[in-house]
């Protein structure tokens, strides 16, 4: 676990997956919520949905990059 940890804090990882958030959560954000958000809408629920739909990409993108690491490093 530790292993996975330190490559997943690797400045390069981690610039790589909050470029992925950005722009795969700003997408999914124009999607789901653009509706919402162009109407004058300032609920609750854009509370919690806006930053987990940018959160989700990130941890998705830091498995995968660190997954792929990993399997490289070991193969």
């Amino acid at each position: 676990m530790s292993i996975w940890i330190a490559i997943a804090t690797r400045r390069n990882v981690l610039k790589r997956c909050l470029k992925v958030s950005v722009i795969v959560g700003t997408i999914l954000v124009a999607v789901n919520q653009g509706d919402a958000i162009l109407g004058g809408a300032s609920g609750s629920q854009l509370y919690w949905k806006i930053p987990l739909t940018y959160i989700v990409p990130f941890m998705v993108s830091t498995y995968a990059t660190v997954s792929a690491i990993i399997d490289n490093e070991t193969t």
